[in-house]
This record gives C-alpha cells, structure tokens and sequence, in this order.
C-alpha cells in the first residue's frame, strides 16, 4: 500500500489533475523550478523577502520547498505524488537559504507567516499549505498572526497546516485557530507516527495523512525523501485543490466540511485519517442537493 492509497487519493486524482484556476498558496521554501519533473509553466512567485527560485540548490529552505511543491505540481508519471499538477501554485518564500539541520523542520517567526498569508490570499489564493513551525512565538508576535488567519477566512480560503513534529501534546496559534484544518502524520496503516503533534483541537478539525518517509522531488533533476507532518500536510492541501477543481463554486466551509468528514468528534487527541474519495461523494451529494433544492 502506498501513501496514495492510504488516504483514497487515486480514484480522485483519476478523475481530475486540477485546474487552472483553483490557486494553491505555498508557504515553505524557495523551488528549484528547473527540475523536469516540475510542472513549472503553472508556477508562479509571489515575492517577498526571499526568491521564489533557489539560490542554492541545496539549502534546507531549497530542498524542502521543492520537496513539497513536488507532492502538489510534479508532472504526472514522475516519482512524486503529483496530486494536482494542473492546478495553480503560488510560491511565497519564508525560509532563508541555509545548511540543512537534519530533522529539524523549518521555522518561520509568526510575523513572517502572517505576511506571507496576507500576500498569497491578496494574489488570489484558495487554499494555502503551511508546512513550517513557529519561531520565537509570544502572545505579542501571535496577534499579527491571528489577523492573518481571520482575513483569510474571511476571504474564503482554506489554510492547511503541518501540525509539528515535536512529539507533544498541545496546540499552537495555528493549529487551535477555526479557519485552519492542522494534519498529523500517519504510517502506512494509519496509526499517527511518535513525533506528532496531537491535541484535542487537532483531533476536532484536523486530518491525518501519510508521513512517512515521502519522495518527491529534489535538486538538479534528483529526487528525495522526506517524512512527518510536513510531508502530510500537502496532502490534504492537494485533495482540497482537487475537490474546488471539480466544484469551483463550492465555498470553503462546504470544502471544509466534506474533506474532514466532521461529525462532531468528541474525547480524542487522534485526527481521522484523510479519505479524499469519501470528501468528493460528500462533495457530489451536497452539490446535487443544493441545486435541486
């Protein structure tokens, strides 16, 4: 069993490889963009304070922003995922161009997340994947990012984001926010793997998708593979992009509600398992529904 399989992606991806239109906000690190395996005629930099394309082809920042625009934009037939190659990607750095630190994810302060928000749903984003960690986080430095949060939600987008890889139990200013749909990562078998996070606002809206060791796409026409909730989260921001290609007019709360499947979970610290073929019935349900009514 693959970590497609896992989560019932394939019959989804089946059906669509995304469109156009549906724009994904990426919040990681720069793309080495001339990989052949990179569908990069549908990428596109929203600048900041860091290139959107790689200085140095192996920095971590490099390496794991190509590593998960790989599971999202990779041409179909690569070795990556290549959930929804069809679909819109916004790159907006956050990370600097440094030595890699072996397993250590990368980290952003909540200040530069709270741009990078801010600027990916300004340029029309839809849903965006956050697969960093906070840095130096203070009640202070967290308001600017909850501001952030809310105008995304505000303007209908949906934020997926890695729920860490420390181990703990607990929750941050992204993970317990409304608007955010936090993802833990899981085995082949589904169980949630040590090092992540989970807490009972993880459990009520979050999802878990595989984090074990993932390949995807590398430097200088290479591959490479990589694990944890950083992995996951792409994932779910994948099926998302599918599911609004096929229903475009769909809004995000209805999104949200057919790919977490929510049921009023109650008493657990454990997310279920995302199931994107379950999320598009209740999607095609609803959508019928609503234009019969």
């Amino acid at each position: 069993m693959g970590p497609l399989d896992v989560i019932n992606l394939s019959p989804l991806m089946g059906r669509t490889s995304g469109h156009r239109k549906i724009v994904i906000g990426l919040i990681d690190g720069p793309v080495f963009l001339r990989h052949s395996d990179l569908a990069a005629e549908n990428i596109k930099e929203v600048r900041g304070k860091q290139r959107g394309s790689c200085l140095d082809a192996e920095s971590a920042a490099c390496l794991h922003g190509t590593f998960v625009a790989g599971i999202l934009s990779a041409r179909r037939g690569s070795p990556a995922p290549a959930i929804c190659p069809s679909c819109t990607l916004l790159v907006r750095p956050i990370f600097p161009e440094t030595n890699p630190v072996e397993k250590e994810m990368p980290s952003a302060t909540p200040e530069q997340l709270a741009e990078a928000i801010i600027d990916c749903t300004g340029a029309g984003a839809r849903v965006l994947n956050l697969s960093a960690a906070l840095a130096q986080p203070s009640l202070k430095a967290e308001r600017p990012l909850e501001h952030a949060l809310a105008y995304a939600a505000s303007r209908d987008v949906i934020c997926v984001a890695a729920a860490g890889n420390q181990g703990t139990l607990g929750t941050s200013v992204i993970t317990r926010h409304p608007s955010v749909i936090p993802v833990t990562a899981c085995d082949l078998q589904g169980r949630p793997l040590h090092e992540s996070n989970l807490g009972r606002s993880i459990a009520l809206r979050g999802l878990m998708a595989p984090g074990v060791p993932i390949t995807s796409l590398g430097m200088n026409g290479k591959l490479q593979t990589l694990g944890g909730t950083s992995a996951a989260a792409p994932f779910v921001t994948g099926a998302i992009a599918l599911l609004w290609s096929e229903y475009p007019n769909a809004n995000a709360v209805e999104v949200r509600m057919a790919i977490t499947q929510y049921k009023g979970r109650r008493n657990t610290l454990v997310p279920p398992v995302l199931n994107a073929w379950s999320a598009y019935q209740a999607m095609a349900f609803a959508q019928g529904f609503r234009k019969a009514s």
